[in-house]
Order: structure tokens, then sequence, then C-alpha cells
């Protein structure tokens, strides 16, 4: 499947899950999104990770960070997102980037993209904030406010280096007085991913199992603060947190990170090929090292 027709796919695909969800769905997913209280997590200057799988899955882990930033009193939300490679060039990029070596200033695909941010507008085809947007239009509604300011930003091609990443300097100065959430599917697997059939797990209780340690040997890498590191995993477990997480991870320093709540949606549909082919979808928190003893 080329890649604009798998965006479009996708796109539709998420339309028309919120359009069935309607007003009744959606205010059952936010109802569930409060069986966590992490506004806090957000206060102390923490990081919540939430999926951007299927809506109708794991809608309750975006709305809980969705109540979370809520919650805070902030003023502004700097939600961090995934930047898929939605062309053939972005997906080159990410390869040579992947295998090292390369040049990073060299790469043109490198930044930080988003509103108001100089260079390409791809962040508006892609899909990852999709069902956020909607759980916090919703949220807000309900609550009969405006909320805070949410600012949008997109890295691509951290490469280990999220501190030479251009435009990092604008997202100090706005996490200086922001909170931060940011979003993941920390692990794609199965026949779709091109994993072998007699390597693929089904999401049972043993596939779940398998895809949180997965997840957590990434968040245990990134913990440490091995940006390079995180980037490998990231491209084993077919993870697409790999610029993201290097990003909030710098901006907030030194954390430890903790999986809350796992579900996950299948895909095999949507890529059109046999089962198993599925994405893990996890609600993360993220707490500032300082936090601890």
């Amino acid at each position: 499947m080329d890649r604009d027709r798998l965006r479009q796919k996708i796109q539709a695909l998420y339309r028309d899950e919120h359009t069935a969800l309607g007003e009744a769905g959606t205010s059952q997913l936010l109802e569930r999104g409060r069986e966590w209280d992490l506004s806090s997590t957000l206060e102390r200057g923490g990081v919540l990770v939430f999926p951007h799988a299927g809506v109708a899955d794991c809608g309750h882990q975006i709305a809980a960070v969705v109540h979370a930033c809520l919650d805070s009193g902030a003023d502004r939300v700097l939600a961090i997102s995934v930047l898929h490679a939605l062309t053939e060039e972005m997906d080159e990029a990410r390869h040579r980037v992947a295998q090292g070596g390369v040049e990073l200033d060299a790469e043109p695909w490198r930044g930080i993209y988003g509103p108001g941010r100089p260079g390409s507008d791809q962040w508006k085809q892609d899909h990852a904030l999709m069902g956020f947007r909607h759980l916090w239009a919703a949220e807000t509604r309900r609550r009969g406010i405006e909320g805070p300011e949410v600012i949008e930003r997109y890295p691509y091609l951290a490469g280990g280096r999220p501190d030479t990443l251009p435009g990092i300097a604008e997202l100090q100065e706005i996490a200086e007085d922001a909170v931060v959430v940011s979003t993941a599917d920390p692990f794609h697997h199965g026949i779709g991913y091109g994993d072998a059939p007699d390597e693929s797990y089904h999401p049972d209780d043993e596939g779940l199992a398998h895809a949180e340690r997965r997840i957590n040997e990434g968040i245990e890498i990134l913990s440490a603060g091995d940006y390079w590191g995180y980037n490998a995993h990231c491209v084993d477990a077919k993870s697409d947190a790999r610029d993201a997480g290097q990003v909030f991870r710098y901006l907030r320093g030194p954390m430890t990170g903790r999986v809350l709540d796992l579900t996950y949606t299948d895909a095999s549909e949507l890529y059109e090929t046999p089962r198993p082919t599925w994405v893990a979808a996890a609600l993360v928190e993220w707490t500032p090292a300082s936090s601890y003893p």
C-alpha cells in the first residue's frame, strides 16, 4: 500500500470512529479516563504519554491525559507529537539516520514542525493527535471552558542528538511555563509490520506481556538518557516514538517511566494483511527523578 493511500485510509478510519462514538460514546471514554488522576504528575514537571491507536480501544487513556492537562491549572500545554514518515523522502531520511554515520545537519527533513514553525506542513496530514483533539474538544465543551492553549510540535530525525535539533531552543522556552504531554504507539507487531508468521504473537495475555516487556525496555533506555540507544530500540521494537521520546526526555531531564495501562488495536484490516497485525496502546507516566527521595 502506498503511503498516500494509507494516510487517507487512516484519517478516514479515525473520522469514522469519532462519528461512531457520538456524544454518548465520547462521554463514556472521558468518564473512563477518570480512573487516573495524573494532574500532579504534570504539575511536578513530568510527562504523560498517550497512544494514537484506535480511539474506541484506547480513548480512555487519551482521556486521562486530557483530564490531567485541564486539572493541572496550566495555561499552556506543549503536545510533542509523533511525525510519521508520510512521504518516501521522509522515510528514506529516517532510514539513513537510523543506520548511523550520517551528518545530521545535512538532512533537510531534520527539524521541529508545527503551527507557526518554518518548513514543511506535512504535520497537518498526520493522524497522531486526531484522537487527542477530539477528546479535548469534547471535554472542554462538557466543562464549559476554553481550556489552556495547546501548542503542537512535531520533531523529526532527532538521531540521538535532540539538543541539536533545529527549533529545540523554542521548545525549551515553551516548556518553561507549560505542561508537557506526548503521544506514541510504542510497539507495532505482526505480519502487517513485517514479522514472520511463526514469530508473531497474537494480542492475547502472552502477546501483551511481550509488548509490555519491549515497552519497558525502551523506558529503561530513555530513563538513562541514552538517546541513540533509544533510537535503535524504537527501530527494533517498531515504536514510532523515537523522535518525540528523545525530545521530551531532553526537555524535562532525568525521569522514571512506568506503564499505567496497556491495550491494543487490531490493524489487520487497515493494512489488508492477515492476523496477527496489531498495535500496542499504552498510557505511560514519566515522573521527574527529583520527585523521588
